[in-house]
C-alpha cells in the first residue's frame, strides 16, 4: 500500500503520461522547439540520475514498529543508509534511503507498509570546520528552501552525507553540481556498498 502527494512521484500505478509523437515534415522544428510542441524530457530517472529516492513509511506510535521496519528491510539485504524519523501522538514517520532504490520499491510495495516516495539531493560533507554549513550555505545562495536534512552514511568518506529535501530538486543540483561539493547519486550508493 502506498500514499501520494501531489508534490511526490507515484509509487506505482496510476495514469501514465506519454511523449508526443514526433514531429512530421512541416510542424514545428525536430529539435523538440517551437510553438505548439512539448519536448520529451532530457533525462529519466536511474542510477545516475543525481538525487536519491527517500521512502516516508508511516507507522504506529508502538513499541516494535521502528524494529520491524528496520528487519524488513536488512533481511531483504538492504543497507539502510539514512534514517530520520518524525514523531507525533499516535503515529510517525520513518524516512529511509537505502542502498539499492530499485529493490527497496518492490520490498515496500510487497509488504503492507504504507509509504510514499520523494527524491532528495545528497551531498558527501567535505573535510573542512563546518560540513553542514558549506551545504546549507550553498543552497541559501540560490535561496533554495530546505525542508528537512539528515546525515547519511558514506563508506570511504572522513564526515559520511547530507542529505537535503528542498523545495526545488532541479535548481538545487544545478547549484551543488556547481560547487565544490560532490553530489551523491542512486548508482554512488549502490557501488560504494557492494
Amino acid at each position: 500500500m502506498s500514499l501520494e502527494r501531489d508534490d511526490e512521484a507515484p509509487s506505482g500505478g496510476g495514469s501514465q503520461t506519454t511523449a508526443p509523437p514526433p514531429p512530421q515534415n512541416g510542424d514545428a522544428d525536430s529539435s523538440g522547439g517551437g510553438v505548439g510542441t512539448i519536448a520529451p524530457p532530457a533525462t529519466a530517472r536511474g542510477r545516475d540520475w543525481a538525487a536519491l529516492r527517500q521512502f516516508s513509511v508511516f507507522l504506529e506510535n508502538r513499541v516494535g514498529k521502528l524494529a520491524d521496519l528496520t528487519r524488513t528491510v536488512e533481511d531483504a539485504h538492504l543497507r539502510i543508509v539514512g534514517l530520520s524519523i518524525q514523531d507525533a501522538a499516535d503515529s510517525a514517520v520513518a524516512r529511509l534511503i537505502v542502498d539499492d532504490y530499485e529493490r527497496a520499491h518492490e520490498l515496500f510495495d510487497l509488504s503492507g507498509f504504507c509509504f510514499f516516495e520523494s527524491d532528495v539531493v545528497a551531498v558527501e560533507l567535505p573535510n573542512v570546520d563546518s560540513p553542514v554549513t558549506d551545504a546549507c550555505r550553498t543552497l541559501l545562495r540560490a535561496e533554495l528552501d530546505v525542508h528537512y536534512a539528515y546525515t547519511i552514511a558514506l563508506p570511504d568518506t572522513p564526515r559520511g552525507g547530507l542529505a537535503i529535501y528542498v523545495d526545488d530538486v532541479d535548481l538545487a543540483l544545478a547549484v551543488l553540481g556547481n560547487s565544490r561539493l560532490t553530489v551523491v547519486t542512486e548508482g554512488d550508493l549502490k557501488s560504494r556498498f557492494d
